[in-house]
């Protein structure tokens, strides 16, 4: 397996900044990117291909949080992290409130859906506006509680750099992260539908 912290020259922790690694990411990327060896053999080519492809991968790892704590996770226990069968308990309220307004929007679409007559498709304007607006909050709502797991997450990595490698912690925040991003984007698919 390959090490994306190694490969971007960063340490192996469960936060890093952002901006240092893209900048990481821009100097490596710079020195081996394929454009370079456009006058080479085609297998120095096919090379340098394969390794930008892993340098853009690695980047695109390590700047998720959900991703670099699963590739951390892999790379410490050996094994990438089990399936997640239910919300954190502190995510738990939001969890069923972000379904219950899912269902609705779901619903609203089908029936909209149905809908032939541009008359009558007027008329569910206001019913699909207060529908985005209840996603909309909870987005909004999902990205706080997305700033305050970063925030977490950097209190993690003190620890983390001290010597007290918290696996059990470690988990919990992919987890959280894993959950955000996932409710983030069920609730952007749902107002892009809206929005048609």
């Amino acid at each position: 397996m390959v090490d994306y912290f190694e490969l971007l020259g960063q340490p192996r922790r469960p936060w890093l900044d952002p901006e240092i690694l893209k900048n990481k990411f821009l100097q490596a990327s710079a020195q081996i990117h394929p454009d370079r060896v456009h006058g080479d053999s085609s297998k120095a080519k096919q090379q340098a291909q394969n390794t930008y492809t892993q340098l853009n991968t690695a980047y695109q790892t390590l700047r998720a949080p959900k991703e670099r704590l699963g590739h951390l996770l892999e790379l410490e226990t050996g094994h990438k992290p089990a399936a997640i069968q239910s919300a954190p308990g502190d995510l738990m309220n939001l969890f069923l409130e972000i379904g219950s307004v899912c269902r609705a929007a779901d619903k609203f679409i089908q029936e909209r859906g149905m809908v032939t007559s541009p008359l009558l498709r007027v008329g569910l304007f206001e019913k699909a506006e207060q529908i985005a607006e209840k996603l909309r909050a909870l987005r909004e709502l999902v990205g706080q509680r997305s700033e305050g797991a970063e925030k977490s997450l950097i209190a993690l990595n003190t620890t983390w750099e001290g010597g007290g490698k918290d696996l059990g912690k470690l988990e919990e925040s992919y987890r959280t992260f894993s959950y955000l991003a996932r409710w983030s984007e069920q609730l952007q698919e749902r107002l892009v539908q809206l929005a048609l």
